[in-house]
């Protein structure tokens, strides 16, 4: 089971549970899951509460959005280079997906930190949905948690590998 934690933008799109649990299964833990403009086209950003990695997908069908998590973080996982069977584990413990409000301020700055820099890294009306794999790379390089000590600094794109790694086991 995993829980996604849309932001106040996106209660009324992708609306609460229920009965939230209280943490989720998954090696990466919960997705926070926000809308942002990128040139006047709207993006959804997905971040995991636990490696910080972002995820960048058109804002299509949001609400559909629990349906098709465990695809887009499987690819995701597929573009950072994670094997084929902890990319099965991590989606098989995707389900069900249980909607949740935010809870972690930390992963919620981060998620402003990394909807500033998108600009940053494609060319205005000159991108499309191809770049958006690009962007995630670059957002995943980026270091968080910057102001703490240095072996507390997270780079998403070593962090969430090796929680794959610690709960699934080395692919």
């Amino acid at each position: 089971m995993v829980i996604l934690r849309p932001t106040a933008k996106l209660r009324s799109l992708l609306p609460l549970s229920d009965s939230p649990s209280a943490q989720s299964d998954t090696a990466l833990g919960d997705w926070y899951v926000n809308r942002v403009v990128v040139d006047r086209r709207p993006l959804l950003l997905l971040v995991s509460s636990r490696g910080l990695l972002p995820l960048l997908i058109p804002a299509r069908s949001v609400r559909d959005l629990p349906n098709r998590l465990a695809g887009f973080v499987s690819a995701r996982l597929e573009r950072l280079g994670v094997t084929a069977r902890v990319i099965a584990a991590e989606a098989r413990a995707m389900t069900p997906v249980v909607t949740a409000p935010t809870t972690d301020r930390s992963v919620l700055g981060i998620m402003v930190d990394f909807a500033k820099g998108i600009p940053y890294y494609i060319d205005p009306n000159g991108w499309d949905d191809a770049a958006l794999p690009f962007v995630e790379s670059r957002l995943a390089e980026t270091p968080c948690h910057a102001g703490r000590r240095q072996d507390e600094v997270v780079f998403p794109d070593k962090a969430a590998p090796a929680l794959l790694s610690a709960r699934w086991g080395a692919g």
